[in-house]
Parts: C-alpha cells; sequence; structure tokens
C-alpha cells in the first residue's frame, strides 16, 4: 500500500499540473542573463534568444514567431535582432537590476504565468527610478518541459500589457 501511495504522488508531482516549481526554470535562466546584462561587472552582453536559448527555453510557436520577426532586423549594424531595446527591461538603458523578485501561478488551461519584478532605474536620479518593472512570462509543457510561449510587459504609463509575440508578429509583417 505504502508503494501505492509513493507513485502516486510521484505521477501527481510529475503531471503538469505539479510543475509549479519547474516552469520558474526557463524564466530564471533568462532573468540570469538579463541581470547579468545590466550588471556594472563589463561583462559581454548575453543574447536571450541565441540559438541555444530558443531550442530550450522557448516553445515552438514562439520561435517560429521570433525568426519571422528576425528577418527584419531593427539595428542594420547587427542584422540580426528584430529588436532596438532588451524586451525584459522593455528599454534601451537600466541600471543595474534590484530587487527581483519570481512567482510563479497555478497552471490554468496548460499555461502557467510567472510573474517578474525588478527596479531597473534604481542607480539613477528620476523621479521614478524606485518604480518596479512587471514581466509576466507565459510557460507552458512541450516534450515534457516547461517553455516560455510569450513575454509580457506592463506599459507603465498606460498599464496595458504588451505581448513579445503579438509585437514579434508586427515586425514580421514589416510594421
Amino acid at each position: 500500500m505504502k508503494t501505492i501511495a509513493v507513485v502516486i504522488a510521484s505521477l501527481i508531482a510529475f503531471s503538469g499540473i505539479g510543475h509549479a516549481a519547474d516552469v520558474t526554470a526557463p524564466v530564471k535562466e533568462i532573468m540570469d542573463a538579463t541581470k547579468s546584462n545590466w550588471a556594472d561587472n563589463n561583462s559581454d552582453w548575453t543574447d536571450i534568444f541565441d540559438a541555444s536559448r530558443l531550442d530550450h527555453l522557448y516553445s515552438r510557436d514562439f520561435v517560429a514567431r521570433y525568426q519571422a520577426a528576425a528577418q527584419f532586423p531593427a539595428v542594420d549594424d547587427d542584422g540580426i535582432s528584430p529588436f532596438d531595446y532588451d524586451v525584459i527591461v522593455n528599454g534601451q538603458d537600466a541600471c543595474p537590476l534590484q530587487d527581483l523578485t519570481m512567482a510563479a501561478a497555478p497552471v490554468v488551461n496548460g499555461t502557467a504565468e510567472v510573474t517578474v519584478r525588478f527596479q531597473k532605474s534604481a542607480c539613477s536620479d528620476a523621479p521614478d527610478a524606485k518604480d518596479y518593472t512587471t514581466v509576466r512570462f507565459e510557460v507552458v509543457e512541450e516534450d515534457g518541459k516547461p517553455v516560455i510561449d510569450d513575454i509580457v510587459t506592463e506599459n507603465i504609463e498606460t498599464q496595458a500589457r504588451d505581448s513579445l509575440k503579438a509585437t514579434m508578429a508586427l515586425i514580421a509583417k514589416g510594421q
């Protein structure tokens, strides 16, 4: 009887519903890279959309949209990225990220939302320097592992949510 209980507990822990702790893994990797990119240590810039990360951190749909958008590089110099800004900090400038928190919501309709909050301008004297930036990662399961299906930022002025997948679709249309 004890063996059956252990097997059932294991099945629950490894089912789609039990991945609450696992859904943060791809988000943590992206946030670690982003945090390093904005640190004061002058390290090399880490591309959160390089081929190896696209291969294991993002959903197939996200990758397809990224590859379509990448046909329209934002800056002629690099000829790669469809973005001319950091999509996580939602801007071209930031300070070392401060007070970063991450929380995963329960899976709903196959998607877990991982909310990340941080201060991106804490080193600035600007009036909004202590404001928090909120980024929501929509994480789904593909091939038995959690992957990022969308990155949603909140517009500070309008409080609207901006989907990176929708932005990539517009870029791919030449807009």
